[in-house]
């Protein structure tokens, strides 16, 4: 069986990929548990190699796997250039990490004995990943799992298999040896194959990106079996600009960058953009200005800035969200409308003004390209709305107060925080959530430490093994420029 692939843009078949069934998948994850003994103890070199080989062919065929992105996906071919730079950074990134994962020596509490901590691989990881980035998804996940040693079944999203199949033949071109790196494509089996990667005895390890609903439901199934889990869900992130920001441009360039990439189609793009009443009516016009410079389209004409959403049922939540705010107050400063003439999943990238707390956009992720902008008193008041949402995944704010800087970042309830920048991923920072009472993480050096199990080393003489979990969070703050001309700073808080 097939299932059909549908070009977002135009609305026609791009072809058909295979409907695989859980015996399908259960082979692909024996393959992976055959092949993860010999794997694991390859010279982490060795696999450092292999990661930088397919690093390699994804830059030599970055031309091809963006027309993919662009076919499958729908976003505009140089945004599609761009993510094949950013995916393929992730195996450049986990090659120079690969022989790096060091063990410590302890000073031991009792004479005679040395304490010593070895990091292995987990084993056999089950990949779950989204549409939205068809490339850099997988190369995220797959990158540090390689990396760490690890053996890989990666589920690829049924609305974008296309740049997977592409990123696993170019892993057969590298060298990847047979039975490391399976893909796995499906439509209507999605939920099945899904829960039997979470609940599969050989599989130890789940990293899923998704929404938050599927992220409950598979945290449940991967509790049945005790699996260490990665999970990046859903965002609603504030943006804030407060009324001594030194550059007001600045600001705005920022919070476009964060709303409009990707068309809203971004775990961490702004949701909810507050600013500060002093301010709030120049800033709304200077945003609606830039974003009246907009070319909606299909992604491969020339000069298109934004492209489609995903199917007609992402339009039609926007729609809502939209219909929703101008119908309790908020005025339509641009868009507002469905492109109809363009096709049933283009929407007019829009700007509403007057937001409040009861508006649908306020509490759910839009996921699309609407801003919605909130006006705001005090300080006290909008980091209360900020962290009035059920997820945490990023924020942003814009301010030229260091002491409120630090106050506000510390105070946010997010994983991670962009200050004075709009844009906040780098392949050498990790994806922090914060949800209640639960932070989950993803990406970089943290995920290749929980793809690796510590192993504890007591008595010189007998060397025997206990294995435990190393699992830690933080807040990633990501400062843009403080001041005027000063070099931009990335700090760890």
């Amino acid at each position: 069986m097939h299932f059909f692939m549908i070009d977002p843009a135009t609305g026609k078949l791009i072809g058909t990929c295979p409907e695989l069934n859980t015996t399908d998948v259960e082979k692909a994850i024996q393959a992976a548990s055959e092949a993860f003994p010999s794997f694991r103890t390859t010279l982490a070199r060795e696999r450092a190699r292999m990661l930088r080989r397919w690093y390699q062919l994804m830059m030599d065929n970055a031309e091809d796997l963006a027309k993919l992105i662009t076919w499958e996906n729908g976003k505009p071919f140089a945004d599609a250039k761009g993510e094949v730079n950013y995916a393929a950074s992730f195996f450049e990134w986990f090659s120079e990490e690969a022989p790096r994962a060091y063990g410590d020596v302890i000073p031991a509490t009792v004479p005679g004995n040395r304490v010593m901590t070895l990091k292995q691989p987990v084993g056999v990881c089950g990949l779950i990943t989204p549409w939205n980035f068809p490339a850099a998804m997988i190369t995220r996940k797959i990158g540090p799992a390689l990396a760490a040693g690890c053996t890989v079944v990666a589920k690829s999203p049924a609305e974008t298999p296309f740049t997977a199949n592409a990123l696993a033949e170019l892993a057969h071109r590298a060298g990847i040896p047979k039975g490391v790196v399976n893909i796995v494509t499906a439509s209507k089996n999605t939920p099945a194959v899904g829960e039997l990667i979470t609940t599969h005895p050989e599989v130890r390890k789940v990293s899923f990106t998704g929404s938050t609903n599927v992220g409950r439901l598979l945290m449940k199934q991967a509790s049945s079996t005790i699996k260490k889990v990665s999970w990046e869900l859903g965002g609603n992130a504030p943006f804030i600009v407060f009324d001594d920001v030194e550059d007001l441009d600045a600001a705005v360039n920022g919070a476009i960058a964060s709303k409009f990439r990707s068309s809203g189609q971004t775990c961490v793009c702004a949701n909810r953009i507050y600013v500060q009443k002093g301010v709030y009516e120049e800033f709304s016009k200077r945003f609606a200005a830039k974003v009246k410079d907009f070319k909606l389209g299909a992604g491969f004409e020339e000069g298109i800035t934004h492209g489609p959403v995903i199917h007609e049922r992402a339009a039609e939540k926007v729609h809502e969200h939209v219909q929703d705010a101008t119908s309790k107050g908020a005025k339509v400063l641009i868009g507002g409308q469905k492109a109809s003439a363009l096709g049933p999943n283009f929407y007019e990238p829009t700007v509403l003004s007057g937001m409040s707390k009861e508006m649908l956009l306020a509490s759910e992720e839009t996921f699309g390209p609407v801003a919605g902008l909130f006006p705001f008193e005090t300080e006290k008041e909008v980091v209360d709305l900020a962290n009035k949402a059920e997820v945490g995944l990023a924020g942003y704010f814009f301010s030229g107060n260091v002491r409120r800087i630090f106050r506000v970042a510390e105070t946010l309830e997010v994983g991670m925080v962009g200050v004075n920048t709009g844009l906040i991923s780098d392949v050498a920072s990790p994806y922090v959530s914060f949800c209640p009472a639960i932070c989950f993480f993803a990406n970089s050096l943290l995920d290749s430490v929980v793809l690796s199990r510590v192993a504890l080393a007591v008595r010189a003489a007998s060397m025997v093994l206990m294995s435990s979990w190393l699992s830690r969070a933080l807040l990633l703050v990501v400062w843009g420029s403080l001041c005027r001309h000063k070099t931009p700073q990335n700090i760890d808080i």
